[in-house]
């Protein structure tokens, strides 16, 4: 359950291909944070607090050496550095919509959306409040914040 724009939305479990893709992909993320010693991560479920009205589940969320203070033992108070959304067919319109304009407001500076249905992946990058697409492409993501890239 996820509180977006003060409404709770339930969401059923995940399919399989939205899970084959996290588990492809978190192990290279955690293990680049990890070994450049430049923060943290975390895998859903885990909540993250934007604000009174927005409380998010992300599916993969990197948290900088800078904004650690930001984790309590409930989840994080506070905007990530980058978060990875896959879709669901049940969540992709909050993902494409709602949550995308609530992470841009909030300072998240790396945002992901990936499209199980064919691999496609499209990044956005915050400048001056403002989300720009900066990638768009099919199998990969190419991060600008971590300088690091991974295939699906």
């Amino acid at each position: 359950m996820q509180l977006i724009e003060n409404n709770l939305v339930m969401s059923p479990a995940p399919l399989d291909r939205h899970q084959l893709i996290i588990s492809e992909i978190f192990p290279h993320f955690a293990i680049h944070i990890k070994n450049r010693k430049i923060g943290t991560t975390r895998v859903a479920p885990y909540d993250v607090y934007l604000d009174k009205e927005n409380a998010y589940q992300p599916d993969i969320i990197y948290i900088s050496n800078e904004r650690k203070h930001l984790i309590k033992t409930d989840g994080l108070h506070g905007a990530p550095d980058l978060i990875i959304e896959i879709l669901s067919p049940s969540t992709a319109k909050y993902d494409i919509g709602d949550k995308k304009d609530v992470y841009e407001r909030s300072g998240v500076t790396e945002y992901w959306i990936i499209d199980p249905a064919d691999n496609s992946a499209t990044g956005y990058y915050l400048v001056n409040d403002e989300y720009h697409e900066f990638f768009k492409g099919t199998g990969r993501i190419e991060s600008k914040l971590l300088d690091w890239q991974c295939s699906f």
